[in-house]
């Protein structure tokens, strides 16, 4: 099921309401139910893989929480990350690395006779699947108790706002608040309904109505000028913030209505001043993830200048991967591993630099950041979206040479008045997030007398019903 669709739209509110309306004592058995539902609607036989990695992890867990040796404790860990990687591996990387082994054999002209699986990916495999370990790690550091109800575990791993991509909860964080009996508050459902409206405005509005230019650009990119291919880069920049963001947002919004508080995953990642800074405010939750889980375990930044560099490259890589079986993944995670690197070696130059312009220097070093960092970011993109290695090459080169800038930018489906009203969007979503930079936004909200925040929420909705694109697009994130 699609957030962007009629169906969650008749979907959510009878969850909503009959779970207020239940006991507390079995509103857990149904949001479980909506929860298994919401995700058998997409392909009902792959639920089974969330119920094996469930009780995987929920007997691994309580194992390892009884276990009276180290030994055993690392036993019953392994099985947990060979389970959980195992079938993450199954799933979304054997037919890589498959074909990338035939690859290699064939330039020896030795036979490989080994076929890729004839598969699906099941939908958000990589954000479960890491929630589940975050849990089996958490309980083997002996930072929480294991969970002794497994229904409640079971609703740790499916629960539906965040099941397909994210925020990637922390058991720490999400599993108590299943506990807490949560009574309907008009104040919290309000601000969770402001929030999905605002996620709903990024998705329909802007990353719909770009993704039509960027996939007829970067799906033939050697036929398209140089121009066109900059501002289809661009474009895709706001495509999958708006996209990405604006699930986040419906998920956190969607949490928030029921009474549950989910992490924050963006937080106007394109104001950050750094590469670094970036990764802080651009999905936090995953981010956080490889900070704990995997760059402080091999040593983090408390080793020397080449450790370092090493240990961020390790991460980013790996992080790239994460993201997609397909080598344009790992070029993008490389290319900010190196990003990140270049900062930190440069770092004191680059601050004497500023030094040496004073006051002047002062006042436009936060600008300068901001756009430097964004087209970092933007260039970074290219390989993120492009099909092929080969296609990024080309994709850089016709950017580079400027060719055929005589080429007009409209492509079948988006012309000028479309260009216009993206911009125009872009525009809106920009002030907004500089009104949040500056300050709560809700704060800014409350000051608005009652009448004239309804009259800006239906405004909102207005805008939504009239230049929101209901093709039912997917999530860019659920292929991940």
């Amino acid at each position: 099921m699609l957030f962007n669709s009629f169906h969650f739209l008749v979907y959510f509110p009878i969850v909503a309401a009959v779970y207020f309306l239940l006991p507390h004592r079995v509103r857990w058995g149904w949001l479980l139910a909506a929860s298994y539902y919401f995700y058998m609607c997409w392909k009902p036989a792959y639920v089974a893989v969330i119920w094996l990695l469930t009780l995987v992890d929920y007997i691994a867990g309580r194992a390892i929480g009884a276990a009276p040796t180290l030994a055993r404790r690392r036993l019953y860990l392994g099985i947990s990350l060979a389970s959980n990687l195992g079938l993450l591996f199954f799933f979304k990387y054997f037919n890589f690395v498959n074909e990338t082994l035939r690859a290699v054999t064939g330039n020896f002209d030795i036979l490989y006779g080994i076929p890729n699986l004839d598969v699906i990916l099941p939908l958000g495999i990589s954000f479960h699947t890491f929630q589940a370990l975050n849990y089996t790690i958490d309980v083997y550091r002996g930072e929480r108790e294991p969970e002794r109800h497994l229904g409640r575990f079971a609703l740790f791993i499916a629960f539906f706002p965040q099941l397909v991509a994210g925020p990637i909860e922390r058991a720490g964080h999400l599993l108590p608040q299943f506990l807490v009996e949560h009574r309907f508050d008009a104040s919290l459902a309000a601000s969770g309904l402001r929030l999905m409206l605002w996620g709903f405005f990024k998705k329909l509005v802007i990353a719909d109505r770009l993704a039509v230019f960027v996939n007829a650009v970067y799906d033939d990119p050697s036929s398209q000028s140089g121009l066109r291919l900059v501002v289809a880069t661009y474009a895709f920049a706001y495509q999958i913030y708006c996209d990405f963001s604006g699930y986040s947002d419906i998920a956190v919004g969607a949490a928030r209505v029921l009474g549950f508080d989910l992490t924050r995953n963006f937080e106007r990642p394109y104001f950050a001043q750094s590469i670094g800074m970036f990764w802080r405010r651009w999905h936090i939750s995953l981010s956080t993830w490889f900070r704990d889980y995997v760059f402080i375990p091999i040593g983090g930044s408390r080793v020397g200048s080449w450790r370092l560099a090493f240990n961020l490259m390790i991460v980013f890589l790996v992080s790239g991967l994460w993201h997609g079986a397909n080598w344009t993944y790992v070029a993008w995670g490389g290319l900010h591993g190196a990003f990140m690197v270049a900062g930190i070696t440069t770092v004191a130059v680059r601050g004497r630099c500023w030094e040496a312009l004073g006051r002047a220097g002062r006042w436009i070093r936060p600008f300068v950041a901001r756009v430097v960092t964004f087209h970092l970011v933007a260039f970074a993109w290219i390989a993120f979206r492009a099909a092929s290695l080969s296609d990024i090459g080309t994709i850089v080169a016709r950017m580079w040479a400027w060719a055929d800038s005589s080429q007009p930018l409209a492509v079948p489906g988006f012309d000028g008045l479309e260009l216009a009203a993206a911009i125009a969007f872009v525009v809106v979503l920009e002030a907004v997030q500089l009104v949040q930079e500056r300050g709560r936004i809700s704060a800014a909200l409350g000051r608005l007398p009652s009448v004239a925040r309804l009259a800006l929420y239906a405004a909102v909705a207005l805008v939504i019903l009239l230049f929101g694109r209901f093709e039912e697009r997917a999530f860019i994130y659920f292929q991940f």
